[in-house]
């Protein structure tokens, strides 16, 4: 081989290496967005406690710090993902990460300034929560506009899923630390986290270009023959990844309180016991993503064992009031949970064809939005009246949600079809 060729085979190496380091990098950025959202809504789980002390707020008036949130997104999700699909991802992204930035600046400027700053706090995590539509539901469709290979797409989601779980770790640390030097704190923090992840999505991240969306009539018209045509697994994932955010931001809501009310647990020690059973979710869903590839039959195996798994952990924890025993039946809950959401994710980004991927996947994302919305104020009020059956209840949802799994996600069905199509 002459000069020549050495050449060109450095050079062409030297490309290869900086397209894997560029795609390493815009992967980083992206699943910056999801980790973002996750602390600027759950760091404030073991604060509330806090702010229902210092603000003379009742459990429920808490609790519906974090379901506003929730609710707005739940709104403005379909249409941001009805945008995304028109204008581009980084178009609906951008702006949104900026409006969470003012959102949680407008909260703690409430809390820092005034007397009573409920209203305007809750006011905050509105635009907050318009933000968060805006930018981690589109994080789905845009990984999968990145990538080609349906086992890089599974990956990219596990790592996604792994960004927003490892947020939801490291939230009850970070917002009980921030918390024990001014409760306004973690409110100040989300405007730093936002900017962060806004600079590097500008800088780091190259979206293709996507079609231009029809027009909102004939495209409602083809999100209901996607519904047609895919209908039964489809309610099956929205339904599953609702149950699954219902469960987890519940029973995280109720750990809070226990661990305080009960136990006389506060402040960073709280955030550290918290922090475990997110810890098994968020190893749990790393490992998932990297092992489930392109296999929808092992994704419906692995969303079924979750959800039993779960049933278990949380039947067994009506009969224990030992503390220790308590979490080590919490981490069980996070595997079972953390090992369904990559498999679900995947199954909603592989199944669905690219020009509908951001609406189907932000429909989804509502799903799960209207789970934690429901979560904390439906247990403050079972805490309140039906304390000795609250695990008996959430047993039955995770039983009947896994017999929703079985029953409708029949991946082995789709094959059997398409194989009989082409003859």
């Amino acid at each position: 081989m002459g000069e020549f060729g050495l050449f060109e085979q450095f050079h062409g190496n030297s490309k290869k290496k900086n397209k894997t380091l560029n795609k390493r990098w815009a992967i980083v950025s992206i699943a910056s967005i999801p980790l973002v959202m996750t602390l600027g809504n759950s760091m404030l789980i073991p604060v509330l406690p806090s702010m229902e002390r210092e603000f003379n707020i009742t459990s429920l008036q808490s609790s519906l710090i974090i379901t506003v949130y929730s609710i707005v997104a739940i709104i403005f999700i379909p249409l941001a993902g009805y945008l995304s699909d028109k204008w581009g991802r980084k178009v609906i992204i951008i702006p949104s990460l900026i409006l969470t930035a003012i959102g949680g600046l407008l909260s703690a400027l409430a809390i820092w300034k005034m007397k009573d700053p409920y209203g305007l706090i809750l006011i905050g995590r509105a635009l907050q929560g318009i933000g968060a539509a805006g930018a981690f539901p589109i994080v789905l469709p845009l990984v999968g506009d990145m990538f080609h290979r349906d086992d890089e797409i599974s990956s990219t989601l596990g790592v996604i899923e792994t960004s927003n779980t490892l947020g939801k770790v490291l939230s009850p640390i970070l917002g009980a630390f921030l918390a024990s030097f001014f409760i306004s704190l973690p409110f100040f923090s989300i405007p730093v986290f936002s900017t962060i992840s806004l600079l590097m999505m500008v800088f780091l991240v190259k979206c293709p270009k996507v079609k231009d969306a029809p027009p909102l009539s004939e495209f409602f018209n083809g999100i209901k023959i996607t519904f047609r045509h895919n209908h039964q697994w489809l309610i099956a994932v929205f339904i599953i990844g609702g149950i699954l955010m219902f469960v987890l931001f519940g029973v995280l809501f109720y750990l809070s309180n226990i661990l305080e009310t009960i136990y006389k647990i506060g402040d960073i020690k709280k955030g550290f016991m918290l922090a475990i059973p997110l810890g098994a979710l968020c190893l749990s869903s790393y490992i998932t993503g990297k092992k489930i590839k392109e296999d929808k039959t092992l994704m419906k195996r692995i969303i079924f064992f979750g959800l039993v798994m779960l049933a278990i952990a949380v039947f067994f924890l009506s009969f224990t009031k030992n503390l220790w025993l308590s979490i080590s039946l919490f981490v069980f809950v996070g595997i079972g949970i953390g090992i369904g959401l990559p498999c679900l994710d995947a199954l909603i980004t592989q199944g669905i064809e690219k020009e509908k991927r951001g609406t189907i996947t932000s429909l989804y994302s509502s799903m799960r939005f209207i789970g934690v919305a429901l979560g904390p104020p439906i247990l403050a009020i079972l805490l309140k009246s039906l304390d000795q059956y609250i695990f008996y209840i959430l047993t039955g949802i995770c039983i009947l949600t896994a017999l929703v799994c079985i029953v409708w996600i029949r991946p082995e069905k789709e094959e059997e079809d398409s194989f009989l199509e082409k003859f």
